[in-house]
């Protein structure tokens, strides 16, 4: 191997002296050429976990994590938003004020594990923010609430969230609030409470996207109607996939583009979730995985990968995911769909089980007709597009 290296260097040296051209480098794959953002990334329950760390490769045979700082770069994932997720409790003083603390500490959270490995990430808050950091070399971290249920009745700590880095929030999650109907909740308010109408008119003023991901129809077309901004779904799906109220219709995304919104494309609801007795309890210790001892936590891992061979969680796969992403850009447009699959909180599919499988998403997207001017828009383009728009009022 020397000697080859040696006739190699000396050939080389030979081109150089009689004037030969050097043979160009290979172009990098069209998917690492581009800046790739998903808006909703799960991933911060995991920083708390004892002996785990972002920095570390996790497969997903021992780990149940989707996405850590190397396979980020295996997937070319840039980066996206991290999200602040609260579980809802009742809606009095005191489950609002327990909810507090606990969006306070997962944002804190967030910010120490982005600082912990600022030589690979870093924090951003505009749009030119995630073109510098690209620039830079460095990945991307920015911050949404899911679920606006922390903020109580309080609206004056939406600008405390929002001084923290927060840029993106939607109002509900799985169950109806003080603010909205949930897609999976009671019809309560017929769409937003006077209080959620509020809520928009603030995240208008500060400049935080609304997310309308969860939102009950009913407060999707309010939340359309009342903000002065185009409004983003950070992880939904359509409904003509399956018929499921967590799912987008057709006319809504129509009418979302029309108002330059974006639907960022998931992995989730394109089958009913399998949510079986054993399933329940294995999401139930998983959304407290930060709490379990690191035997626990491989444990947890083992029951859940067991279960996966007998009861999947979803029935649908890689193929017909892309049906719906391409069915969705039909729908809405290459300039109104972006991605965000809902990693760590429940997405991924056969075929498509973590980050590090997003450069089939382009390849089939290349193979579609689309331009690498509109796949990249659909990466990142229309997200940064509809951050910028908020930002400029």
């Amino acid at each position: 191997m020397k000697h080859l290296a040696i006739l190699l260097s000396a050939t080389a040296l030979s081109a150089c002296s009689t004037g030969e051209q050097a043979v160009k480098a290979p172009e990098a794959p069209l998917h690492n050429r581009m800046l790739v953002l998903d808006t909703h990334l799960d991933t911060p329950l995991h920083f708390e976990r004892q002996g785990w760390s972002f920095a570390d490769r996790h497969g997903l045979s021992e780990d149940m994590v989707q996405l850590d700082i190397p396979r980020m770069k295996d997937g070319n994932l840039d980066g996206g938003f991290f999200v602040i997720y609260t579980e809802q409790g009742a809606l009095d003083a005191k489950g609002y004020a327990d909810a507090l603390a606990f969006a306070r500490a997962r944002s804190d959270l967030i910010d120490a594990t982005i600082a912990k490995h600022g030589d690979a990430i870093g924090p951003a808050r505009t749009a030119d923010d995630a073109r510098t950091l690209n620039k830079a070399g460095k990945l991307i971290a920015y911050k949404a609430m899911e679920n606006s249920y922390p903020l109580g009745e309080d609206l004056a700590l939406l600008a405390e969230f929002h001084q923290k880095g927060v840029r993106m929030a939607g109002p509900v999650h799985s169950k109806t609030n003080q603010f909205a109907d949930s897609a999976t909740g009671e019809a309560r308010w017929k769409g937003l409470s006077p209080l959620g109408r509020q809520w928009v008119a603030e995240m208008n003023r500060l400049g935080i996207v609304i997310d309308a991901s969860h939102a009950s129809d009913a407060a999707f077309d309010q939340l359309l109607a009342l903000s002065k901004y185009p409004i983003i779904l950070s992880h939904s799906s359509l409904r003509s996939a399956n018929d499921h109220p967590r799912n987008l219709g057709e006319g809504r995304l129509k009418a979302l583009a029309a108002k330059g919104g974006a639907m960022c494309i998931s992995t989730i609801f394109m089958s009913d979730m399998n949510m079986t007795p054993a399933r329940g309890e294995l999401f139930g210790q998983y959304e407290r995985i930060g709490s379990l001892s690191p035997a626990e936590q491989a444990e947890l891992n083992r029951k859940w990968r067991e279960l996966d061979k007998t009861e999947p969680l979803w029935a649908a796969d890689f193929e017909k995911y892309m049906a719906m992403v391409l069915r969705a850009i039909e729908v809405g447009g290459v300039d109104h769909i972006c991605f965000g699959a809902d990693w760590d909180g429940g997405g991924g599919l056969k075929g498509i089980e973590d980050i590090s499988a997003l450069p089939k998403v382009t390849e089939r997207l290349k193979a579609a007709g689309y331009s690498d001017t509109d796949i990249e828009k659909m990466w990142s383009g229309n997200v940064l597009r509809v951050l910028a728009a908020q930002q400029a009022r």
